[in-house]
């Protein structure tokens, strides 16, 4: 009988990203990347015409992001696992890809053994994530209370990031297709939801946070 062949759809913007984990994929003979995407809209346009066991995303794209593209593709196809792949740490995104519905979360610098190990894993089914993010979930447990990032919503948390990488109202609103007024209101938000006075003091947490 032959072997089922895992079929990826593999969605980065960086031609670097997709080639190396195209690559580390290949040392596997039972995955195949099928498709490439490099961004939300080239991504649905994919899934809406070929069919993929495990979509692997990046988080940080042009346009709409990675946990958006997670949300959409999780109700478009809600049987197809979605892993997250990203230079974020779990810290940042882990539990919020978690809750939103992935069935993994790793890190970019993750081997090309554990890489084909949690492809096969959420092809079949289950879920994975790293030593890390376990050690991370059982402290949450025995701590209880949440870092103060965790109750942003998706596009607050992409404005602290970019306020704590030092761009302007000016740079976010024009990166993420907001006018300055609107991204004033994001970063009021921000600051009262992470009870924090200043630009100073987000910089400082996300440096702490490893967001950086």
């Amino acid at each position: 009988m032959e072997a089922r062949i895992i079929r990826v759809l593999l969605v980065d913007d960086h031609a670097i990203a997709r080639n190396g984990v195209s690559l580390m994929l290949g040392t596997a003979q039972d995955i195949c990347v099928g498709a490439q995407a490099t961004n939300f809209d080239e991504a649905t346009e994919r899934i809406a015409s070929e069919a993929f066991d495990v979509a692997l995303v990046d988080i940080a794209m042009p346009g709409k992001n990675g946990m958006q593209l997670l949300q959409t593709l999780r109700f478009a196809r809600p049987h197809m696992p979605v892993m997250i792949l990203s230079h974020y740490s779990e810290d940042v995104y882990g539990l919020r890809a978690l809750h939103l519905g992935a069935s993994g979360y790793l890190t970019k610098d993750v081997s090309a053994d554990e890489l084909v190990q949690a492809v096969r894993k959420v092809a079949s089914g289950g879920k994975y994530i790293s030593a890390a993010m376990r050690e991370r979930l059982a402290m949450l447990v025995a701590q209880g209370p949440l870092g103060a990032h965790e109750s942003l919503s998706e596009r607050e948390l992409e404005v602290f990031q970019r306020i704590a990488a030092g761009q302007s109202l000016v740079q976010i609103g024009a990166a993420l297709q907001l006018c300055p007024n609107t991204v004033t209101s994001y970063r009021a938000r921000v600051l009262k939801k992470m009870k924090m006075a200043c630009n100073a003091e987000l910089i400082r947490y996300a440096l702490e946070l490893g967001v950086l």
